[in-house]
């Protein structure tokens, strides 16, 4: 006997809609810039490229900027770094200079990025979540940030900067890191996906659209506004795009509500879940920045699919 379903995830999922915070930590440290040091650029005359990972300093391994400053400090002479660059390791030797008796390496560097978004499922078999619909990036680089770890938890909404034709407003939050949601193991390109951890048992089920249950017409999307409370508004879904990666469903916000609120789709929104006919189809991911009542949401078997992966 051969089994039919050959799905990885849940047929049926926990779907989200709430504030959450996010902290993502880098695989080694995240070299973002450079400064001079008695007026030269030692750490680009070096050698070192923005977007390049210290993993190693003289063949100890590097996990964050703390470990780093420890590992460096004393030192004298010629220094080895290695760094991941573009999935290559590389060996970079820079002597390390002093300036107003403080050691310095002329680098501006980054080992995590904090941000809030909005939940979009937790599959109950798994326990897999998946969040924002795109993939985290740093700012200064503006790539993918590799990560090695991160948590997600409570946020509640503090007030709101409503979205302008040609900017994108957002939901600014207070946080509360005692209280965690999850482990984040993945940041891909359709989300950031990891373990819930805490307990959802009382949590409303819903199926899973497939992309051919998906149509133009009226739909909603799912997400907290003020109050910490989730809520339903109303979009319409203009078109549908099976050939592309996450801008599979463009939609228009009509809900009047939401408009006053927040003025179209909003920075926090992302992941925000959308829902037709009864069954979660996917999570708001971008905001097209010329018309912010419109934006795109990546297709839900697309995260899970990545999500379990």
């Amino acid at each position: 006997l051969f089994p039919f379903n050959t799905l990885a995830y849940s047929n049926r999922v926990v779907v989200g809609g709430e504030n959450i915070g996010i902290e993502v930590h880098s695989k080694g440290v995240l070299i973002v810039d450079f400064y001079e040091v008695n007026g030269k650029l030692i750490g680009k005359e070096a050698g070192f490229q923005v977007g390049d990972i210290i993993t190693k300093v003289d063949g100890v391994t590097i996990n964050g900027i703390e470990n780093l400053t420890e590992q460096l400090e004393g030192k004298t002479g010629s220094v080895e770094f290695t760094v991941e660059r573009n999935q290559k390791e590389k060996n970079i030797s820079m002597n390390l200079e002093e300036e107003s008796d403080i050691l310095k390496t002329g680098l501006y560097i980054k080992d995590q990025i904090n941000g809030v978004g909005t939940l979009s499922y937790i599959d109950p078999e798994s326990r897999i979540f998946g969040s924002l619909g795109h993939e985290i990036i740093e700012k200064s680089t503006v790539s993918k940030f590799e990560i090695k770890d991160g948590e997600i938890y409570e946020a509640n909404v503090a007030n709101i900067i409503k979205s302008k034709d040609g900017r994108a407003g957002e939901k600014n939050s207070t946080y509360n890191r005692d209280n965690v949601y999850g482990e984040i193991k993945e940041n891909e390109i359709t989300g950031i996906f990891g373990e819930y951890t805490d307990d959802f048992s009382n949590r409303e089920l819903m199926d899973v659209g497939k992309i051919s249950d998906i149509h133009t017409g009226k739909a909603s999307i799912r997400t907290v506004i003020k109050d910490d409370k989730k809520e339903d508004f109303d979009i319409e879904i203009m078109s549908i795009n099976e050939g592309s990666k996450t801008k599979n469903i463009l939609f228009e916000i009509t809900d009047e509500e939401l408009l006053q609120q927040t003025g179209g789709v909003i920075q926090g929104m992302s992941g925000s879940p959308i829902l037709q006919d009864g069954k979660i189809i996917g999570a708001v991911n971008y905001v097209i920045v010329n018309d912010t009542s419109k934006g795109y949401g990546v297709f839900i078997t697309t995260m899970l699919e990545e999500g379990e992966n």
